[in-house]
C-alpha cells in the first residue's frame, strides 16, 4: 500500500456506496482504500434495504457475494457490482428466465461475447435485474415477479424492458447494470428512471457468437449507468469486435474516454419537442426541457435549429411488428422445449398469447416486404443527417406513468398493442431502425417530482459525439445531486 494511501478505518456504509458511481468504487479498490469484499457487503446491504419496496432485482447470486474476489480480472472496473438484465443467453451459468413462468429455472449453457467483453472489465456480476416477459412492455412488471416500482414515485412504472435495471441504478443499488434495446429499452427506463442510458450503433457491440445480429441489428446490448464516464468506459470495453462478427463499422481513433472532455468543433445540431404521433402530445415540460437544453448546446456555440426528418412513423410501426414478431410463435416453442413446458395461458401472459398465435399466420412475404420497407425509413431518416449531426429530442414524451397501464397481462392485438406502447416512447425507435446511437440524459426534473429525459441521436458510428456532448451537459446541467425517494441513502436517512 502506498504510504499516501490511507484505508478507510471501518466498513464501507451503504450510503458511502451508494455516492459512487462505478469508476470511483474502481478507484477506491485499485488505491487500497476499500477492499472489494467491502464494496459487495455494502452493495448487499443497499439491495436489503432498497430491494423489497423497488423489487427492481429479481435473483441475487451468493457465490459472488461469498466469494468476491474469486476469477475478478485488473479490469477497468474491477469489484464493481453488476446486474444481467433477465432476458438473452449470456452468461453461462446463469438463470435467465424472460420474466416468463415458460422459462423458470432455465440455465444458459455458455458465455456469449458480451459476457465476455462485460468480464474481461472485473465487474462483480451480483445478480438479475426485472423485465417484463420477452422484454415486450414499458414496464417490469410480470406475473412471475410481480411489479418493479420506480424509485421516485412508489407503483409507478420504470418503462421497459430494462426497467429492473435503471431502477437498480436510480436507487442506488448498483452503479451499472446490463441493458438491451430494440425500441428503446435502454433509454426509456433510463428517462423515467433518471439514469443515462446509451444504444449504441448496430454492429458496435457483438451479438455473436450464436447469433450474427439480434433483432435484424436492430438490437443492442448496452448498460444504463449514473453517470456519462461509466458509460463511456463501458463503451470502450463492449466496442470490440468479435470473431466472426458479419461487419466492422466505425469507430474513432482514440478511446471514447477521452472524449470526456468535450467536443472539438462545433456540431450541426437540429431540436424537436412537437408529437411524432397524431393525438400522442408531449408534455409541455418535458418540451419545454428539451428546449431549454438546445440553447445550452446554442450557448456552447453549436450550430442549433429547430428541425426533424420527414417519416410517418405510424405507418413505420405496423412494418415493425412484421418484423418483430416474425416467427414469435417459434420462438416461445424453442423457449417452452428447453424448458420442457408449452406454450398456453398458464405459461405465458395473456398479450404474449396473442402475439404467439398471430404469428402463426404471418407470411415470409410479409416478413420480406417488410425489410424492403425498412430500408425506405432508413434512407428518408438518414438524409436529414446530410445536413445534421445531431436530432435532440425527449427521449419521452410524457414522464413516468402509473403501473398497470402498460404490460403483458392484457388482451390486445399486435398491432393495436404496439401503437399504444408507442405514444409515450414515440422518439426512440428510429435509432434502432437507422442502426444510429442515442443517448438518453436524465437533464431535467418534472414538476411532480418525477425525472425528464432528453435524448441525443447521432449518425451511425458516431458515438463519440454523443459521449462528448454528454459530458458537456453532465457539467452544464448536473443531475448527481437529484436522488429519488426510494434511494439507498433516503431510506437509511428514514431508517435512522
Amino acid at each position: 500500500m502506498s504510504p499516501k494511501t490511507k484505508r478507510i478505518e471501518t466498513a464501507m456504509t451503504p450510503e458511502e456506496y451508494a455516492a459512487c458511481d462505478g469508476v470511483a468504487l474502481a478507484g477506491l479498490i485499485a488505491r487500497a482504500e476499500v477492499s472489494v469484499a467491502e464494496v459487495t457487503a455494502a452493495a448487499r446491504a443497499a439491495i436489503d434495504r432498497v430491494n423489497p419496496t423497488v423489487r427492481a432485482i429479481v435473483d441475487l447470486y451468493e457465490d459472488r457475494f461469498r466469494n468476491p474476489e474469486e476469477g475478478l480480472p485488473d479490469g477497468p472496473l474491477r469489484g464493481v457490482p453488476f446486474l444481467i438484465k433477465d432476458v438473452g443467453d449470456h452468461f453461462g451459468g446463469r438463470r435467465i428466465e424472460h420474466g416468463s413462468r415458460l422459462c423458470v429455472g432455465y440455465v444458459v449453457p455458455e458465455d456469449d461475447y458480451y459476457a465476455t467483453m462485460v468480464k474481461g472489465t472485473g465487474v462483480n456480476l451480483v445478480g438479475r435485474s426485472a423485465t417484463p416477459e420477452f422484454s415486450m412492455a414499458l414496464c417490469a412488471d410480470t406475473v412471475l415477479y410481480g411489479a418493479t416500482s420506480n424509485p421516485w414515485k412508489l407503483n409507478y412504472s420504470t418503462s421497459g424492458s430494462s426497467g429492473g435495471a435503471a431502477a437498480a441504478v436510480a436507487s442506488g443499488m448498483v452503479p451499472i447494470a446490463h441493458a438491451s434495446d430494440l425500441g428503446g429499452s435502454t433509454r426509456g427506463p433510463a428517462a423515467w428512471c433518471g439514469t443515462v442510458g446509451l444504444h449504441p450503433s448496430r454492429g458496435r457491440v457483438s451479438a455473436g457468437p450464436r447469433q450474427s445480429e439480434a433483432g435484424d441489428g436492430m438490437t443492442q446490448s448496452s448498460v444504463v449507468t449514473r453517470t456519462v464516464r461509466d458509460t463511456a468506459v463501458m463503451l470502450d470495453a463492449l466496442s470490440v469486435p468479435q470473431p466472426g462478427d458479419p461487419f466492422i463499422i466505425r469507430r474513432p481513433d482514440r478511446p471514447y474516454v477521452d472524449f470526456l472532455a468535450g467536443i472539438q468543433g462545433k456540431l450541426r445540431i437540429g431540436w424537436w419537442a412537437g408529437p411524432l404521433i397524431e393525438d400522442a402530445p408531449v408534455d409541455p415540460e418535458v418540451a419545454a426541457a428539451v428546449e431549454r437544453t438546445a440553447r445550452v448546446l446554442e450557448d456552447m456555440g453549436h450550430h442549433v435549429e429547430e428541425s426533424r426528418p420527414d417519416f410517418d412513423l405510424a405507418a413505420l410501426d405496423r412494418v415493425l411488428v412484421d418484423l418483430w414478431y416474425f416467427r414469435f410463435d417459434q420462438y416461445l416453442d424453442s423457449l417452452g422445449e428447453r424448458s420442457g413446458r408449452k406454450v398456453g395461458p398458464d405459461t405465458v401472459e395473456r398479450a404474449s398469447l396473442m402475439f404467439y398465435e398471430w404469428a402463426k399466420e404471418r407470411s415470409v412475404d410479409a416478413y420480406l416486404q417488410a425489410l424492403e420497407d425498412l430500408n425506405t425509413y432508413r434512407r428518408r431518416i438518414g438524409a436529414w443527417f446530410t445536413r445534421f449531426d445531431i436530432w435532440l429530442t425527449p427521449t419521452c414524451a410524457q414522464a413516468a406513468q402509473p403501473n398497470g397501464i402498460y404490460g403483458m397481462n392484457v388482451d390486445v392485438p399486435p398491432h393495436e398493442f404496439l401503437q399504444r406502447e408507442q405514444r409515450p416512447c414515440q422518439f426512440m425507435v428510429w435509432a434502432n431502425v437507422c442502426g444510429a446511437p442515442a443517448l438518453s440524459l436524465p437533464l431535467a426534473q418534472h414538476s411532480n417530482g418525477l425525472p425528464i429525459g432528453i435524448q441525443m441521436g447521432a449518425k451511425p458510428g458516431f458515438e463519440e459525439h454523443l459521449i462528448g456532448l454528454g459530458a458537456e451537459l453532465e457539467q452544464a446541467m448536473p443531475w448527481k445531486d437529484r436522488l429519488p425517494p426510494l434511494h439507498v441513502s433516503r431510506i437509511g436517512l428514514e431508517q435512522s
